[in-house]
């Protein structure tokens, strides 16, 4: 048995016990899994009055705010203490080494004065989440603010949700969420992530709503007569243009690649307009799969042109992801695909790679050749839930979360990500904070990951970085695709979704590497079908159809 199914099996029996508490019945089962559609009112989406003015504006549709320079004089974001001297509890992932505790950490003993009161943190490694969440669960001691991943997660979570969590359907939906500002200045489209089984659970921790198409390199592409990407007319083009500056005597290729990364499919797959996860006929309320389409059979059928073609970095497919960053940092591809959040920062493509050569010029992909759209794949890092309690108790959690949700150029906002003036961090000469040796150690406390606000665009580096990475996202999210499943429950699905992920992928590689012809593509889909997919089709097409 592998960890998820071990922490699903634990969890869902600890889970009964709880569910049985929760109903008052000795002898009653857990109630049984169903669909769940998406009925209820979401938190009105509300932007702050007073903020800071951006230097590139968002917008309701998600588009995150830019901003050039961190601002000298910050704003208070939150206009008094959202605890009165008690203590909650939380818990977080983190993926950074264990944090200084509360004694030997200045920035968290601010973050409590701030508060109000105690916060009793637990932080766990990312690797270890899943032990740490299935420990909690079959122990009953979950904290108060909990992240709740969901391939790490509880069979039944509608049933989950229900008996441990605290519904905030009434305490946040419509405008009832005006009483947390900085949280009702998130867009709706971040909320319907929390719903569970036609309520409001959580507390979405958003993201730039699209993961992208990946990266290139602009001054390669430009060695093949591309200095536009409108100038790739479509997707002939683009081969020409990968073939062209393919060159194994300078080690250069088209594209690299790793492991799992299906040889760039990710890329491709946009490109030719598959869907993202499903797409859903209005007309029939029919939903089909991605990779039943034939934008998405496109593709595959794409990438092994491009493999055929030599154009792939061979043995790619075997590379960790910092050898398939090392590879196109160092220009030995033109593209490749990763997330728009690895543009930016310190250890971003744009100042690694021009470290290395200063004329090295790598962009965000945005849409071009007329079928593009962008799947809005990178909504939340997580979604937290609130521990069921009494309706003061849940209040002040969701306060304490309006305050870790506080915007950019805010006290809070400033506190959270570096931490306090002069100890852990110090202004440069344009006015950007610049975190201190004890400043980098004292800021990875996961407070960022409890609640957080719409990811805004900054680069103390770069004006124009920013400019680039804003306009690719604002291209994105103009041509974005939900996927039309985003806050429904399906029993199969849940059930499913790892092994019909791992049967895709694997037999995907097999086709696209040359070990498996195309032909066997019919059956993955016949075998992917049978093996719940249709099943968890017909699930979300009732709750669709109920909604």
């Amino acid at each position: 048995m592998n960890r998820r199914g071990f922490l699903r099996l634990s969890a869902s029996t600890a889970l009964s016990v709880a569910a049985l508490a929760a109903c008052g019945s000795g002898g009653a089962a857990a109630p049984a899994a169903k669909a769940q559609g998406l009925t209820i009112k979401l938190p009105a989406y509300t932007p702050l009055a007073g903020a800071l003015k951006p230097d590139l504006p968002g917008n309701a549709a998600g588009v995150p705010e830019g901003y050039f320079t961190y601002p000298k004089e910050l704003f208070k974001a939150v206009a008094k203490p959202p605890m009165s001297g008690g203590t909650i509890t939380a818990a977080s992932q983190t993926f950074s080494p264990p944090p200084p505790g509360r004694e030997q950490n200045p920035a968290w003993q601010e973050m409590e004065k701030r508060l109000g009161g105690k916060v009793e943190l637990t932080v766990v490694a990312a690797d270890d989440w899943a032990t740490k969440f299935n420990t909690m669960v079959a122990g009953n001691s979950l904290p108060d603010l909990f992240p709740y991943i969901a391939t790490q997660g509880v069979n039944n979570l509608p049933a989950f949700a229900a008996s441990q969590c605290a519904d905030l359907t009434t305490l946040l939906g419509g405008d009832a969420v005006k009483e947390y500002p900085n949280l009702a200045a998130i867009p709706e489209i971040f909320w319907k992530q929390g719903v569970v089984g036609g309520k409001l659970y959580g507390i979405p921790v958003p993201r730039n709503l699209v993961g992208g198409l990946g990266f290139y390199r602009a001054d390669i592409l430009a060695e093949a007569g591309v200095t536009d990407l409108a100038q790739i007319i479509d997707m002939d083009r683009l081969f020409e243009a990968l073939k062209a500056v393919t060159d194994p005597a300078r080690k250069r290729w088209g594209v690299v690649t790793a492991t799992g990364g299906l040889f760039g499919l990710s890329i491709f797959s946009q490109l030719f307009g598959a869907p993202n996860g499903w797409r859903l006929d209005k007309a029939t309320g029919k939903l089909t799969a991605g990779f039943e389409t034939e934008e998405y059979r496109a593709a595959v059928e794409y990438v092994i042109k491009l493999r055929e073609a030599g154009i792939i970095y061979p043995g790619s497919e075997g590379f960790d992801t910092l050898k398939r960053k090392n590879t196109f940092n160092s220009g030995g591809a033109a593209m490749t695909y990763d997330g728009l959040p690895a543009y930016l920062g310190a250890a971003g493509y744009l100042q690694t790679q021009k470290k290395i050569d200063q004329k090295a010029d790598p962009r965000p992909l945005v849409p071009f050749g007329g079928k593009a759209v962008a799947f809005m794949n990178n909504i939340a890092f997580a979604t937290n839930f609130v521990k069921k309690a009494d309706e003061a108790k849940v209040k002040e959690v969701l306060r304490v979360a309006d305050f870790f949700a506080s915007p950019f150029g805010s006290e809070e906002y400033t506190l959270i990500n570096y931490g306090v003036e002069g100890t852990d961090y110090t202004r440069d000469d344009k006015g950007n904070p610049v975190l201190t040796e004890q400043g980098a150690k004292d800021t990875t406390v996961p407070w960022k990951y409890l609640a957080a606000p719409t990811q805004p665009v900054f680069d103390a580096t770069s004006a124009d970085a920013v400019r680039i990475q804003h306009d690719a996202i604002s291209r994105l999210i103009a041509v974005g695709v939900e996927d039309p499943t985003t806050g429904l429950y399906s029993p199969a699905y849940e059930n499913k979704l790892e092994s019909l992920s791992t049967m895709r992928v694997d037999r995907l590689t097999s086709i696209m590497a040359g070990r498996a012809p195309m032909s066997d593509y019919d059956q993955l889909v016949k075998d992917w079908r049978a093996a719940g997919g249709d099943q968890a089709r017909k699930e979300f097409e009732e709750v669709l159809a109920a909604s």
